[in-house]
């Protein structure tokens, strides 16, 4: 995905009230901007850093700015728009770069599925048959190189993982993938310090055999693509 227009670099003040940010310009002044990310955003809000926003060109939107990228205190790009995440995927499919989900020419989003009455992020559809995705968004970055999710407790999580265990029982193709957004990741693993009971339920959908898969981002003002896979492990 390449920006349509060139991304703002500004300083961040501080991220309030979940949805919103001041930051400060280059030329010194102060604007509120739209946070597109409903989680903690752990190490990639720190007061000070450097981040990058989009100016969404909409009158009607109450923001002007909305914040796409951070800067971590190591240097490292972060793409934080959870908005972007399925579009990515998507993309990555689409041309080919998600090599285990080829097959599918068709693409449908926001499917209703379930007992849960949930909505599937992607329906992969071809003459193989179906493939049910379920697309998380992972920003956050241990120092032995191991992605994490949730970076919140997160009960719609574990309600999609056990939808994905219903597909598979009923004999479908069920995949939890997780969009890594940052360069600095090896591997991908369930934050058990965070969501205890996401871990758990991750666990008994791989052994149910939920595929998790998980690939690695490059992020630049410039544009996002996903290009890396990645392990997922549940030590």
């Amino acid at each position: 995905m390449i920006y349509p227009q060139p991304l703002l670099p500004a300083t961040l003040v501080r991220r309030y009230k979940r949805f919103l940010a001041d930051v400060i310009m280059p030329d010194g002044s102060e604007l509120t901007v739209h946070t597109p990310n409903t989680g903690s955003m752990f190490g990639c809000a720190e007061p000070g850093s450097r981040i990058w926003l989009r100016d969404v060109a909409n009158p009607k939107r109450k923001y002007r700015y909305a914040w796409e990228i951070s800067e971590t205190a190591t240097g490292v790009l972060v793409g934080v728009n959870t908005g972007l995440t399925n579009h990515l995927v998507a993309e990555a499919i689409a041309d080919g770069t998600i090599r285990e989900l080829a097959g599918y020419p068709q693409i449908r989003r926001e499917v209703p599925y379930g007992s849960e009455r949930s909505r599937i992020d992607l329906l992969l559809e071809g003459e193989a048959g179906s493939c049910h995705v379920e697309v998380k968004n992972v920003t956050t970055c241990d120092s032995d190189g191991f992605g994490w999710f949730p970076d919140a407790v997160t009960t719609r999580g574990s309600k999609h993982l056990r939808e994905l265990m219903g597909v598979v029982a009923a004999g479908g193709r069920g995949v939890i993938f997780y969009c890594v957004q940052r360069g600095d990741a090896q591997r991908v693993r369930p934050a058990d310090e965070v969501d205890p009971v996401y871990g758990r339920t991750l666990r008994e959908a791989m052994a149910a055999g939920v595929e998790a898969l998980a690939y690695r981002a490059e992020v630049s003002p410039d544009g996002i693509r996903l290009v890396t896979p990645l392990p997922v492990i549940c030590p």
